[in-house]
């Protein structure tokens, strides 16, 4: 039997960079008109490794986790939690309450993963101390309640190790955008993750305009609450639905998300902007995701506002069943393959005639299905 206290090693993809591409073989060919010769680069580096050049030999304990490579770490290691990143480093809370500033250590950075950003706030991490106020972070451990979207075709993950997400749309200023909260509410269960649908601002408008929007969530099963920061509606309810949980709230700018936190803890003081008259569109006044720390326990993660919500790594067949409304319909159709688009004896579209199944949720399946 082998050495249990031996160490993993594994063969892992890098990005390759710091050193200009290898040279093309079939330069030549690419020269066009007599004297374009003279636009070729002169210097380039000659390599016979090819690809090998973009791996490296680490150890580890575990090579394919969620959320990167688990390299292993020493005893001097303290355990943390990302509060939030800045940049090139990150403000890491510690076991023992201390917060500090931490770097990222180099070989997760070149890790060849599809993730934006290497180190998200949420996540739980690995550090070594250099001094009493700075450290390096080590090892990043395997994520759950993952919120992402796509962004430049890689994972941006906007919050990790969330059990819950607070939708945050605006009744008005600016208007409300029922087919955002659709895609948040895809992102939530693709992540099954529990969504909470808040609908802010509704001083501004009559509350009964939005009975029928209520209606159509609370049917699916999902918490709906519409809140008013200013008059203190329904504050109490978030309140509790937040104590003791892991929190995201996501939504887009001037929704009023963090007037929504000062509501809910006043001792906060977050910055909040105003809604520009003319776009209805609020500025970035939350500029990346922060955890916070609430007194009732738990946390909740403020993230900047989110105006497009391109969903990561859900192809157009799964969109479906993330949508409990149509859930209930899809096994009576014709064809077991059936998209509810323009198919013959499709369920989905004879409860879309008879009123049985909400018009406007439909058209979101739609687009979502459509990838738009």
């Amino acid at each position: 039997m082998g050495d249990p206290d031996k160490k993993k090693k594994f063969r892992t993809e890098f990005r390759k960079n710091r050193s200009p591409r290898t040279r093309q073989k079939d330069w030549a060919k690419q020269v066009g008109e007599e004297g374009a010769i003279d636009d070729l680069p002169r210097g380039e580096r000659l390599s016979g490794k090819g690809e090998l050049t973009k791996k490296r030999t680490v150890l580890g304990s575990d090579a394919t986790s969620a959320g990167g490579m688990r390299i292993d770490v020493d005893a001097d290691c303290r355990r943390g939690r990302v509060l939030s990143v800045h940049g090139l480093t990150c403000l890491v809370e510690a076991d023992d309450g201390t917060t500090l500033q931490c770097a990222v250590r180099r070989i997760l950075k070149t890790l060849a993963t599809e993730d934006r950003h290497v180190v998200v706030a949420g996540d739980e991490v690995y550090f070594r101390l250099a001094n009493d106020k700075e450290g390096m972070i080590e090892r990043v451990e395997p994520r759950t309640g993952v919120i992402s979207r796509t962004s430049r075709g890689r994972q941006h993950v906007i919050a990790a190790n969330v059990e819950q997400m607070c939708i945050v749309s605006s009744a008005a200023e600016p208007y409300l955008k029922p087919h955002l909260i659709d895609r948040f509410i895809v992102g939530a269960e693709r992540a099954q993750i529990k969504p909470i649908i808040c609908i802010t601002k509704i001083d501004l408008i009559a509350p009964h305009e939005l009975q029928p929007l209520i209606g159509v969530y609370a049917r699916c099963g999902y918490d709906v609450l519409p809140l008013s920061a200013i008059s203190g509606f329904n504050v109490d309810a978030l309140r509790k639905l937040l104590a003791g949980k892991r929190s995201v709230v996501v939504g887009q700018s001037g929704v009023g998300k963090s007037s929504l936190l000062n509501a809910v803890e006043p001792q906060l003081n977050l910055r909040v902007g105003v809604v520009s008259e003319e776009t209805q569109k609020g500025k970035h006044t939350t500029t990346t995701a922060k955890l916070i720390k609430l007194q009732s326990g738990g946390y909740v993660v403020d993230t900047p506002g989110i105006r497009t919500m391109e969903l990561w790594d859900v192809i157009p067949e799964e969109v479906c069943g993330a949508f409990r409304d149509l859930r209930p319909f899809i096994y009576h159709c014709r064809f077991p393959d059936c998209t509810h688009h323009h198919e013959a004896g499709c369920a989905v579209k004879d409860a879309v005639a008879d009123g049985r199944l909400d018009v406007r949720r439909y058209e979101s399946y739609l687009q979502l299905f459509a990838g738009d």
